[in-house]
Formats: C-alpha cells, structure tokens, sequence
C-alpha cells in the first residue's frame, strides 16, 4: 500500500520578523514577516522539491496562526491535522540582519500554542498516511509534555515500519541544563534511523570530536545514518557498511546562516526518499545548505526541483 504523503513532520511553526537593516534589534525600523521554524522549514523544503508532506502542530487563535497556516498552505503543505487553541498564542521570533556570523536571534514562545503538545494529541491515522517521520531536539525541549509526543511520535512511527529522520538542533536556551539536553537528546537519537548532527553538536553530545567516533556512537545505538554535518567543509556521513566525505558547495558571500543545518536536512533526506546513493543524498544535502546561507530568511533559499537541478549543474554533478 502506497503512503499519501512522503513525509510528515511536527514541532513549532512561528511567525518571523527578520530586519531590514544591519544593526541592533531595539534600532532597526522596518522587518519584514517570514515563516519560520526548524521542522518547518523542513516540510517546506521537501515540499518544493516535489514530496507531498504533512505537517502536525497547534497555533493560536491568532493573525499570526493564520498567517502561518495560510503561509504553509500555498507551500503545498498539508495542514488539515493542524489544531487551533483559543487561550494560548502562537510563537514568535525577531531576527537580526548581519554583515558577519550568527545573526541575533530573540524568541517569544514561552507557553506558546505548540508548547501544549502532549501524547493525547498524536493523531494515529494521521501519521500512518506517511512513509517517513522527520522530527527535531527543539519540539522536546518546548515542554515536558511536546517532550513525551516526540518520543511517542517517533516510536510509532519506526513501530509502523516507516522511516525516521532526526536533527538535534540544539537550542540550551529552551532546556532546564545541560546534561538534561544531552541525555534527552541522545535518548531522541536512539529512536531514530537517520540523524544530522553539526559536528560541534557532535562533539557535545558524544564527548567527541571526531566525526568517525561521533557516529559510531550513534549506530552503537542503533542508527542506521549518521551524517554529520562540517559547515563549509560538507560533511561526513556512516553506516554499517560505508562511509565517505562529501566536500561543501562553495560560497562567495554567506548572507545568513540560520535555516542552513534545516535546509541540509532537506537535501538528505528528499534524496533518500528517492532512493538516491549516500554519497548523492550527502551532496544534495550540502547542495541545499550552501542555497540557505545565500538567502536572508530561513526557507528564502530553498529550491524548487528545476532550480535544484540548474545549481548543480552550473557547480558540476
């Protein structure tokens, strides 16, 4: 039996205001609105690129809840299963324009809508119309109770056969301490089939810094990919039976970085679903984030199919 979508994903979409000019936030006078989130920016991507994905969150009863859901909508995203709170308010983030580096990210999301996730809300049937389960450390660090639905979430998923992708995307910020993140997300990976590490991540998560033992680590824990993402170098990737470098796309001018590690994802995972070599799911990973990081939004960069296979060809399959 077929699946309906190739890919379904939840977490916490949000409204973005990122600025129109270089400076400190309290400075800036104009933004300008974007969708944004990690898992997100993931279902868009894959989406673009031709798979048919679901989407599984709740927002507010609020503009910015429509602007999201109605933003995710002409994406071609499915958000049927999407669910609307009337007393709590949907996420936000406001994000600084740099010349260099990290942009200065603030986020209001504190008991937000998509915090109250909770295992009552996982929608079985749902879920099941897909063939593969992308998920992020963020959705686990929101609350106690999105924590439980993420490992529900994906130990059904893998219980049903499907695939499960998973990307730490570490945020300490959102996590009581530190050692809770670390053994929480490490417990997340356990869960998973494929996972996307950046390799200072890595070296936090498994005390290591080498790319090899990082992902030994994870297929010890029964992983069957780990790629590990390097940033401008590419990235590494292993399983059981290979393993290889795969060198980056190269970049004249990084505009902003925030949306690269998702976009990579995308690459990885698009590529998999079609049944691609590692090594080309690997490249189309770095293909995608070398795209991100030229491009001021998180999901500004990413591809449709025609202009996926236009940049590679003008870089050289």
């Amino acid at each position: 039996m077929s699946n309906e979508f190739a890919a379904v994903t939840f977490g916490e979409p949000m409204a973005m205001f990122y600025a129109n000019e270089v400076g400190d936030l309290h400075e800036v006078h104009s933004f300008t609105r974007a969708l944004a989130g990690a898992e997100s920016n993931v279902a868009v991507g894959l989406s673009r690129l031709g798979h048919k994905t679901g989407y599984f969150t709740k927002l507010g009863n609020d503009h910015l809840g429509t602007y999201i859901r109605s933003a995710q909508d002409r994406e071609g995203i499915d958000t049927s299963a999407i669910r609307i709170r009337n007393d709590r308010s949907t996420g936000i983030l406001i994000k600084a324009k740099t010349q260099s580096g990290d942009p200065k990210v603030e986020y209001f999301r504190h008991n937000s809508a998509a915090s109250t996730l909770e295992v009552p809300d996982f929608d079985e049937a749902y879920f099941n119309r897909a063939g593969h389960l992308h998920a992020t450390g963020i959705t686990a660090a929101l609350s106690p109770t999105a924590r439980a639905f993420s490992f529900h979430a994906m130990k059904h998923m893998r219980h049903q056969g499907k695939t499960v992708s998973f990307d730490p995307n570490l945020r300490p910020v959102l996590w009581p301490d530190q050692e809770t993140m670390v053994r929480t997300i490490n417990e997340l990976a356990a869960c998973c089939d494929w996972i996307f590490p950046g390799v200072n991540e890595g070296e936090l998560l498994t005390g290591s810094s080498d790319p090899e033992k990082m992902a030994s680590f994870y297929l010890e824990l029964g992983v069957k990919l780990v790629v590990i993402k390097l940033g401008p170098e590419g990235a590494y990737y292993k399983t059981e039976e290979e393993e290889g470098v795969v060198p980056g796309f190269r970049v004249d001018q990084v505009v902003d970085t925030v949306g690269a590690g998702d976009a990579f994802a995308t690459g990885v995972i698009s590529a998999l679903l079609e049944r691609e070599p590692l090594s080309e799911a690997v490249k189309r990973g770095n293909a995608l984030g070398s795209l991100a990081v030229q491009a001021p939004g998180d999901m500004d960069g990413l591809p449709t199919r025609p202009e996926l296979e236009a940049y590679l060809k003008r870089h050289g399959r």
